[in-house]
């Protein structure tokens, strides 16, 4: 049996970075917008996203709308738990 791959990952600014530690520790590639291009847009993510074939993960709900508006965009991952650790989010979200 083939076993399935954890996605790759484009966490929006706005997720803490031990988050993305977290998801890191638990074996996700993850690019992160704080160490690549911090101060970005929405558009500039998007591009990011399409460019590297990730799925964006954020608490931002603009991208929802802007998802349905790009159907090139390879996914979003929207967040809508309170961010009370990054251990919870982790696990909560990108259980394998």
């Amino acid at each position: 049996m083939r076993s399935l791959s954890k996605p790759k990952l484009l966490a929006n600014e706005n997720i803490p970075k031990t988050v993305i530690l977290e998801l890191r520790k638990a074996g996700y590639d993850v690019t992160s917008i704080w160490e690549l291009k911090p101060g970005i847009s929405d558009e500039e993510v998007i591009r990011i996203a399409i460019e590297k074939s990730e799925i964006i993960v954020t608490f931002d709900k603009d991208f929802g709308r802007l998802a349905l508006l790009n159907p090139n965009i390879p996914g979003v991952i929207l967040l809508r738990i309170p961010p009370l650790n990054p251990t919870y989010i982790a696990e909560k979200k990108f259980r394998h």
